[in-house]
């Protein structure tokens, strides 16, 4: 079968498979449920319910989150139990000794790994550049031991890898290396599922070079929007101009659309608080625009597939 027809192909089973029966065969994008494939809470958060309360008035089914900075693992499980199934618990993978290649970072993940509550791991950092005073510049190899434990971790488990690379904010050398490297490990497991956060800070012609290089290779659209990109000064790539998306992502996403995912990655309350809705709207209007396959695909169906989740009915 060529790429062509198999790219037919699986729209054609995407359109058929992920639309749900309540929906009569004609979503509209007011319809559509999202999935928030990663997100992560703090405890300046004091209450939880806030995240549930946002996902309700959003249309977002289920997010999968992670404990950040002041918040335990332990709450996240105890959380998803009590959620009725709209929250999933990540791995928590951040911390002062996964940073500094200390030791306990390796017991961290095992104890998390091993009382079977965390059905996902969160993304594991590579290169994150300093925000401010809320978080620090964070710098590891691909190859570095604290990253090949948590993938032998995530493919024992089956879950996906988010791996965070902002190569924007790297300067020539070390974008060329992190970018060579990470290439090698997604080579080195053409079976596993790789996830790319923030679009890696990429443009559109790069994202389109590594889909067609690595069939292992997704994309998480996290801080990708105009609600997050206009206030903030890192080199977040918008997807947008103006309200809609732009043409080139447009294509991008309906040429692949097994590769792209929805996700948020809110952290702090302000996320959760102020620009959670903002957020979701933009991404309502971008499904508006999408062939009803590839929405759904993109709302839900690639995180449903990826992390094996029930679809809603």
């Amino acid at each position: 079968m060529s790429k062509g027809s198999a790219s037919k192909a699986w729209l054609l089973a995407v359109g058929c498979l992920l639309l749900p029966p309540a929906f009569g065969g004609s979503a509209t994008a007011s319809e559509i449920y999202f999935i928030d494939a990663h997100s992560q809470v703090d405890s300046e958060v004091t209450d939880l319910g806030l995240i549930l309360e946002r996902m309700k008035e959003a249309g977002v089914s289920r997010t999968i989150l992670a404990a950040r900075a002041g918040r335990r693992p332990e709450e996240i499980a105890d959380f998803a139990a009590k959620s009725g199934g709209r929250i999933v618990p990540a791995v928590r993978t951040k911390s002062e000794a996964y940073n500094r290649g200390n030791r306990r970072y390796f017991n961290q993940v095992s104890q998390q790994v091993a009382s079977g509550k965390f059905t996902a791991m969160a993304e594991i950092l590579l290169y994150h550049a300093r925000k401010g005073n809320k978080a620090p510049e964070v710098l590891v190899e691909p190859a570095d031991e604290r990253v090949k434990f948590a993938l032998d971790r995530a493919i024992e488990q089956g879950w996906p890898f988010v791996i965070h690379i902002e190569f924007e904010s790297l300067d020539r050398s070390g974008r060329q290396r992190f970018m060579t490297e990470m290439e090698k490990l997604l080579a080195a497991h053409p079976a596993h599922p790789f996830l790319l956060n923030h679009l890696g800070q990429l443009d559109a012609a790069e994202v389109s070079r590594l889909i067609g290089a690595h069939g292992n290779i997704y994309f998480l659209t996290a801080h990708a929007n105009p609600a997050i990109t206009r206030l903030s000064r890192e080199p977040w790539r918008n997807m947008f101009d103006g309200d809609r998306l732009a043409p080139e992502w447009k294509e991008l996403m309906a040429r692949h659309p097994d590769r792209f995912i929805f996700a948020l990655d809110n952290v702090w309350v302000t996320h959760w608080r102020e620009l959670y809705l903002d957020q979701v709207a933009y991404w309502r209007k971008a499904v508006a625009e999408l062939p009803p396959a590839v929405a759904l695909a993109f709302a839900h169906g690639n995180a449903e597939r990826l992390w094996k989740l029930p679809a809603e009915r």
